[in-house]
């Protein structure tokens, strides 16, 4: 008798931990759809607006950091240069590229129907104390005649009214930092399998209400697109700040700076204005992710672990607990593992169509979760090793 209820007992102790990590899991998708995916509003995502020749046309100093950029800087720089904006300049920061890239800008510094509006200033070495693209962008900013500065990646290309329409936006909201979230180009299966998991971490972390609230601490920005008042990028430093020359988050930690120095900063939805395609293939996306993993996390060494731990409970043994009650006919495990499954699908599904991933991309989601539980390892590893992160060719301690 006694053994039939300490097995009873062993029984329903395992069914209240399986219901309670059930509803943990729902919960926890409850709080990642409601944080990561608010309700879109007009005023939230930018749509291409015409030039109007009434309003003031203040000079926009473009800055475009490269190093070995030759599959990306002839369409980027070709777009650039067809923005309908009238009063800007194009300063190409080429950081001792070793590829064709130096090639192609002199190119089209020589034949361009308007390379009038074109500069590239070849940067042969890096300072000791700077991380590459902050020394590019301080580079390209001490040469600049614009009023407003815009940072951009060469792996972008802009739509004709892209500059247009963020310089009326950033002068309509008073604005002194405007950046665009943009389109991500995902032709491949691993951007597809990756970015809706960095997406998701990114914007649990980083909610765009929080960042979008000068209340709030919260500050981010997307390098791919960050509009800003010289003027005030002289006044918080900028990179040429001991704190900012080697970081590995420039976007980042320039939006923290102009919090606090009380800028006016919005983080807005820009995918009908500028695409990216940030990595090709697996390996880029492996080394990419690594390098920002660690610096990129708010919550410190503690989060981080509890992420490493975390992400495999939520994202990978759900599924685990569906196939085996399916194979073991266990209805227990079929529940713990059906209704969180449920959740994630419901989100994943959300997410898929808002950033453009088809569908039956959501049964990835377990394997993305491996990938990137590798990924924050390796982070991790790197970071308290002292091994630093290494980006083109260039390793950096974070």
């Amino acid at each position: 008798m006694a053994k039939r209820q300490r097995a009873r007992n062993g029984k329903r102790a395992l069914s209240f931990l399986l219901w309670a990590y059930a509803m943990s899991i729902v919960g926890f998708y409850a709080v990642v759809f409601r944080r990561s995916l608010p309700e879109k509003t007009d005023e939230d995502r930018l749509r291409a607006q015409p030039v109007d020749p009434s309003a003031p046309a203040p000079r926009v100093s473009i800055i475009l950091p490269a190093r070995d950029e030759e599959r990306n800087i002839q369409g980027c720089v070709e777009s650039l240069l067809a923005q309908t904006y009238p009063n800007f300049e194009v300063i190409v920061v080429d950081d001792a590229s070793t590829d064709h890239t130096s090639t192609l800008l002199e190119q089209l510094c020589q034949s361009h129907p308007l390379r009038d509006h074109l500069r590239v200033i070849r940067v042969d070495h890096l300072p000791e104390g700077w991380a590459g693209k902050p020394h590019a962008l301080h580079t390209g900013v001490s040469q600049a005649t614009g009023e407003w500065l815009l940072f951009t990646d060469a792996d972008t290309r802009h739509q004709p009214e892209a500059l247009s329409t963020a310089m009326r936006t950033a002068s309509e909201r008073q604005l002194d930092l405007l950046s665009l979230g943009t389109t991500q180009d995902m032709p491949d299966f691993w951007s597809r399998v990756l970015i809706p998991m960095a997406y998701m971490g990114i914007s649990m972390q980083y909610p765009a209400k929080q960042v979008n609230d000068p209340k709030s601490r919260i500050a981010l920005a997307n390098g791919q697109y960050i509009l800003l008042r010289k003027a005030l990028y002289e006044r918080i430093g900028g990179y040429a700040a001991p704190h900012m020359r080697a970081t590995v988050l420039d976007d980042r930690d320039l939006a923290s700076e102009v919090k606090r120095a009380h800028g006016k900063l919005a983080l807005v939805d820009g995918r009908g204005l500028v695409r990216t395609r940030m990595y090709h293939g697996l390996r880029e996306q492996w080394d990419g992710w690594s390098k920002n993993a660690y610096a990129g996390s708010r919550g410190g060494l503690f989060f981080f672990l509890l992420m490493i731990i975390g992400l495999p409970m939520t994202c990978m043994l759900p599924f685990a607990l569906l196939l085996l009650g399916l194979l073991a006919r266990r209805p227990r495990w079929l529940a713990a593992g059906g209704l969180p499954v449920a959740a994630t699908l419901a989100y994943r599904t959300r997410l898929n169509r808002e950033i453009g991933v088809p569908w039956r991309y959501v049964w990835t989601h377990p394997l993305g979760a491996a990938i990137f539980t590798g990924i924050l390892a390796r982070s991790f590893w790197r970071k308290w090793s002292k091994r630093g992160v290494t980006w083109r060719g260039r390793t950096y301690q974070v």
